[in-house]
């Protein structure tokens, strides 16, 4: 391992529809799995989704204009990488609480983003930054 991974467990309300998404539409590899949970691989992280209890925003936040689900999680990818998801994901028909652009345009931390839900209604982000080395920039 040359870098850690984070492990995350969430809930969704349908196993099918939870392999259908994570492994079909988003390309996630399926790991170990129960008839109440599967693994599966997002890009190098663990993530787990377990059938049982409710997914849902908690409180929303403004994020330059636009109303942030929170909690949400998701990942950082290569700007090309992002724009072919945003393809796939428009082409899949997903609706978007956020729909694709660039926020912080021209400013420390520029980035790609987007916001979605899975079908159980676990809120994702995923971003992709102009420069790598911003991703924790302050200024």
């Amino acid at each position: 391992m040359t870098r850690p991974r984070f492990h995350l467990a969430i809930p969704v309300t349908d196993i099918p529809a939870a392999r259908a998404f994570y492994g079909e539409l988003l390309g996630c590899e399926e790991g170990r799995s129960d008839e109440k949970w599967v693994d599966f691989n997002m890009f190098g992280h663990q993530v787990v989704t377990h059938l049982g209890g409710e997914a849902g925003d908690r409180v929303k936040n403004d994020v330059d204009g636009h109303d942030v689900p929170v909690p949400h999680f998701g990942v950082i990818l290569e700007l090309d990488e992002f724009w072919k998801l945003a393809d796939r994901l428009k082409a899949a028909g997903t609706e978007f609480v956020i729909e694709p652009y660039t926020r912080f345009e021209g400013l420390p931390g520029e980035q790609a983003t987007m916001f979605f839900r899975d079908p159980s209604g676990n809120a994702l982000e995923f971003k992709a930054f102009r420069d790598d080395a911003h991703v924790f920039a302050t200024e």
